[in-house]
């Protein structure tokens, strides 16, 4: 049979590029359908791990002191949760199919708890402890040895007491103990460095005394110890750095006085040594670190004093030092652990009390 080759060649090629056309169509619309999943799977992700992802917890570090008595802590605990829902639309050309997303964020603030530290510094306080067996003013007391305290002499309503009594600070109780031979105040008491406690002078019913007397708190007893060369009262006392004790000034039934005398432990005696420059009672002495010795302040009997002098224990003489900036009388002075002396309060006159106080400071 005859064939029309130029019609039917025509025909087949046309056929061809028919179906080659609609599978490149059918290859696009599957690499767009592909593409289009991927970029939505994409996209969710992001959402859902980097733009909507949940904050970190924050965690605070509280530091807390131990060292006070009183400790305040505070809770704050507020928890906020939002929600929110974000849909994702993806539409494919050739079948519509709608996928919807919901990505929900929650935000939680921690409990974060602080704590406050109070801390109270007490004060030092007062407070009561043994009564004595009697009541008195204008006594003397040393600290011994052994930590207790000698209480001896003054003034009560019964005149004089010649009675002594211990005091022991642990347990906060008194003990009578020896009596001195002769009751007396306005005496001085300075513990030696044998541990004996040696007083001298003072006054009472009978007027100035020049008598003195040691206590031995081995024994609890009172021995005599010598006479004063000058009876006097309102004098001072200072044991020195060779053991011996310089009796300064004071008062008597001649006035005030400006002689000095010496007792020595070794043999119980008393020998004058120099004279101050002025005499004086009611006044301080303080030996100082250098081994000298301060006095200042006090009364001539007319006068109240400024004035100040020096007593070197290796010439026994006296110099004068430099005067303190407001005079006063019946004050008092401690020696710092710096080495200087504080003099503190006093009386200027009759109605003036002072509550000032100064420094010396040895050259």
């Amino acid at each position: 049979m005859y064939t029309n080759e130029v019609y039917s060649k025509p025909v087949t090629r046309n056929n061809g590029l028919h179906k080659w056309w609609h599978l490149r169509w059918v290859k696009r619309i599957g690499i767009s359908v592909i593409i289009l999943i991927i970029c939505a799977v994409t996209f969710a992700l992001v959402l859902n791990f980097v733009v909507f992802a949940p904050k970190k917890s924050e965690t605070s570090t509280t530091a807390a002191s131990s060292s006070s008595s009183l400790t305040t802590t505070s809770s704050v605990t507020p928890t906020t949760t939002l929600s929110q829902t974000t849909a994702t639309d993806t539409t494919q050309q050739s079948e519509p199919t709608t996928t919807t997303t919901l990505t929900t964020i929650s935000t939680t603030t921690t409990t974060t708890t602080t704590t406050t530290t109070s801390t109270i510094t007490s004060k030092p306080e007062w407070t009561m402890t043994g009564n004595m067996s009697m009541p008195r003013s204008d006594h003397t007391a040393s600290t011994l040895a052994n930590r207790s305290v000698l209480v001896a002499g003054g003034l009560n309503w019964n005149g004089y007491p010649n009675s002594t009594e211990m005091y022991n600070p642990s347990t906060g109780t008194w003990t009578t103990t020896g009596s001195m031979n002769i009751g007396r105040m306005y005496h001085t008491a300075s513990t030696l460095s044998n541990g004996l406690v040696l007083v001298a002078g003072g006054i009472n019913a009978n007027g100035v005394l020049n008598s003195t007397e040691l206590y031995n708190p081995s024994t609890g007893t009172w021995a005599t110890a010598g006479s004063l060369s000058i009876a006097r009262r309102e004098h001072t006392a200072s044991t020195l750095s060779n053991g011996l004790v310089l009796v300064a000034g004071g008062i008597n039934a001649n006035g005030v006085l400006n002689s000095t005398e010496l007792y020595n432990p070794s043999t119980s005696t008393w020998a004058i040594t120099g004279s101050m420059n002025v005499g004086r009672a009611y006044h301080i002495a303080s030996t100082l670190a250098n081994g000298l010795v301060l006095v200042a302040g006090g009364t001539s009997g007319t006068d109240i004093l400024s004035s100040a002098e020096l007593y070197n224990p290796s010439t026994g003489t006296w110099t004068t030092a430099g005067s303190m900036s407001i005079a006063r009388r019946e004050h008092r002075a401690s020696i710092l652990e710096n080495g200087k002396v504080l003099v503190i309060g006093g009386e200027s006159s009759g109605t003036i009390y002072r509550n000032s106080a100064e420094l010396y400071e040895s050259i």
